[in-house]
């Protein structure tokens, strides 16, 4: 049954940003609301622009109710075409995937997109003509092959005036003095150098314009094989132990060639490891991690279990969600990776050994295992604007393809791999792991994910900074305002008022406390920790059910607690590394010191905000992590109005403090994947299928026991 709503009467326009053309709409279009099962929805007009897919309905029209964190680019019911995965058509209660020229269109389209929202629309009551219009145009703009100067990012950076507030203080790596300053920061100007030997692009169109070398290093060694074969400086240790990437030399070569390249690498490597360079140890990181093709494969399994269609879908899946989770491998790989890293710091911190990771053009897994050992081992790179210039100096200026990895263009299936994507979720690991010690929240990794589909930042949509600087001119374009002036993803005020932006930083981030030497050696409590979690489930469940089982701690257990029954036990860290890791877990953590995640199998979780935010039926309201935050925040607002009060007594006042933090009261009608989920969302009670209830009926009276089971009836609220 659907209660069919007249059509809205006034104009709908959709809100265009500059640069933005309006290329095809349809009116009548209903929106369904797939929260119970139900066809419940709203009419409106499907609209689509050379930026995005946008559905307009009579809210869009007023500013009534907004969220708290409103997104200024992107809103609710707007796609990018970036971000749209697959389209199916429905024909006849049939799904069909839509691509290329459609003969025949459907009553209904799905659009799945890369942030995992579903959006569901019939066309029953849209003129066909109209249909004919949007769904081709939908298809053929989203999906088929582009031009890179005909990506969004080159329109609106030729329209939209320069506004940028000029205080970001992310390090850009752009310039020679750049990456000097990270050397002296890090104590490395005694043994690297920053080169301008790529200058002009000479040497390889690949590699930075400058980066940092041994000193040793010559510059006809970096010139004659275009930069392979050459150790690329990362960061350097306390300790003097350096972090180092180098492209390998293409592995089918003829015998005279090969035997050439291997004398050229062992006089590198003669010369780097002598003093006053520490020993070195390799590490060929093609042949000790996952290829990008099982990163890939894996990761595309694990997505589908997150695009649910609706709420049957849902609870019909329930059942086998640890298996199914098992099967992606997705979190097996996030294990591997982190122990790769643990394994580079520990070589860097006890052996005073420089690591060189070898990967074949060191642009992928090379980035994700050296981010991750500076955010284990920098504090700075736990703070937001040394994150950022992390991302700057390893993905950005390093040469990370993300054109290519993130299939922007729609040219290469082959070429895709969620490289990005896998170092968020390692790096969220230690967030959730050790809140304090990072400035920013999970949220700002939520969004920091979603921008990589937002093409108005040429952060996420070059493979190069060669391809940024050779299309930054405009060449090929009759601009008259000179080369383009591309906005950063960093300058978080284009996407967030300042009220919104709060929520991207931590509240109750330790801050680095001033060296205090007569307190240095005082005792400290040692906590009780479990060094080794059991990797087995202790009481085997019948009906492994994702709410049936600890629903008290949901969002925090469930996702991550039964996994480790899974992991294959054999593969063990060796002695020493097991020996490393158990010693730093048994100490007290300090936040602004070296910090290891915790691996053992249940201890890798699943990313809930970002996978389950739209998924109504994995929303607790009232609870969660966000609840405690919002006591949190009440409380400090009443310590900074009561410091306030204090400041104008003494006739300092400072009133500007009083709003630097959110406003979140009435925490009860919050949901716990605030702040996606919108605060007036209900989840109703969902029809389950026959067969379902009847499994849960049938576990001791499963749904009657108020500690096993969620009513999701909105009682709550």
């Amino acid at each position: 049954e659907i209660h069919i709503k007249e059509p809205i009467e006034k104009e709908v326009n959709p809100r265009l940003l500059p640069g933005e053309l309006l290329l095809c709409e349809a009116s009548t279009v209903y929106k369904y609301i797939q929260e119970d099962g139900s066809n419940r929805g709203t009419y409106g007009k499907l609209v689509c622009t050379n930026f995005k897919i946008s559905f307009l309905d009579d809210d869009s029209a007023s500013d009534d109710n907004e969220p708290q964190f409103k997104n200024k680019i992107v809103g609710e019911n707007d796609i990018t075409l970036q971000c749209v995965d697959q389209i199916y058509g429905v024909y006849d209660e049939k799904k069909k995937l839509l691509t290329g020229q459609l003969r025949k269109y459907p009553e209904k389209l799905i659009i799945y997109c890369k942030d995992l929202r579903v959006f569901n629309f019939c066309l029953r009551y849209t003129k066909e003509e109209e249909v004919k219009r949007i769904v081709s145009g939908i298809v053929h703009h989203s999906q088929t092959p582009k031009l890179l100067k005909r990506l969004f990012l080159f329109s609106y950076a030729s329209a939209a005036p320069n506004n940028s507030d000029g205080r970001n203080q992310t390090v850009m790596f752009e310039t020679l003095e750049d990456w000097r300053d990270e050397l002296e920061r890090t104590k490395g100007n005694v043994k690297y150098k920053a080169v301008t030997t790529n200058e002009g692009y000479r040497v390889s169109e690949k590699l930075p314009l400058y980066f940092v070398v041994p000193i040793c290093i010559s510059e006809e060694s970096i010139l004659k094989y275009e930069g392979r074969g050459i150790p690329i400086w990362c960061w350097s240790c306390h300790n003097g132990a350096a972090l180092l990437k180098m492209s390998s030399f293409p592995k089918e070569q003829d015998d005279s060639t090969a035997q050439m390249q291997k004398a050229f690498l062992d006089g590198i490597y003669k010369t780097i490891s002598k003093p006053p360079y520490e020993l070195l140890k390799t590490d060929d990181l093609s042949s000790s991690l996952p290829s990008l093709q099982d990163i890939q494969t894996a990761y595309t399994r694990f997505k589908q279990l997150f695009l649910i269609d609706n709420s049957t879908d849902f609870w019909a899946t329930d059942v086998k969600w640890f298996s199914l989770l098992e099967s992606t491998n997705w979190l097996e790989i996030i294990r591997r990776v982190l122990k790769k890293a643990i394994e580079v710091a520990e070589c860097l911190e006890i052996q005073h050994t420089n690591v060189l990771l070898i990967e074949e053009t060191a642009t992928d897994l090379c980035c994700v295992i050296s981010s991750l050992v500076q955010v284990m081992m920098d504090s700075y790179s736990r703070t937001k604007s040394g994150f950022q210039s992390l991302i700057q100096k390893e993905w950005v200026i390093g040469g990370h393809g993300f054109l290519d990895r993130c299939n922007h263009l729609h040219k290469s299936e082959k070429e895709e791999a969620p490289v990005f994507l896998l170092l968020l979720n390692c790096v969220w690991q230690l967030v959730q792991q050790y809140p304090p010690a990072f400035e920013f929240t999970e949220t700002y990794l939520t969004v920091l994910s979603d921008s990589l589909y937002v093409p108005i930042f040429s952060t996420f949509f070059f493979n190069s900074q060669h391809q940024r600087d050779t299309n930054k001119s405009g060449e090929s374009l009759k601009t008259q305002g000179g080369p383009f002036r591309f906005l950063t993803v960093w300058d978080w005020s284009v996407q967030f008022d300042p009220k919104a932006q709060a929520f991207l930083n931590n509240p109750l981030y330790a801050e680095k406390p001033k060296p205090d030497k007569s307190q240095r050696k005082t005792a400290r409590f040692k906590h009780q920790r479990q060094l080794s979690l059991p990797l087995t489930q202790a009481k085997p469940s019948t009906k492994r059910g994702f709410f049936r089982e600890e629903t008290d701690h949901l969002i925090k257990n469930i996702l991550g607690k039964r996994i480790g029954k899974f992991i294959n036990s054999s593969d063990e860290p060796p002695n020493s590394l097991r020996e490393f890791y158990d010693s730093w877990h048994s100490k007290p953590v300090d936040y602004h010191g070296l910090l290891l995640p915790r691996i053992d199998g249940p201890e890798i979780k699943v990313w809930a905000q970002r996978y389950l935010r739209w998924i109504p039926e994995a929303q607790l309201h009232g609870g969660g992590t966000i609840a405690t935050a919002a006591k949190i925040l009440d409380l400090m607002e009443e310590v900074q109005s009561l410091q306030v009060k204090m400041d104008e007594e003494h006739s300092q006042a400072v009133s500007g403090d009083v709003h630097s933090v959110p406003m979140l009261r009435n925490s009860a009608r919050l949901s716990s994947l605030f702040p996606f989920a919108l605060l007036q969302r209900q989840s109703v009670k969902p029809a389950l299928p026959t067969s379902t209830w009847k499994d849960l009926e049938d576990e001791d009276d499963l749904v009657k026991r108020d500690d096993e089971f969620v009513d999701l009836s909105g009682d709550m609220l």
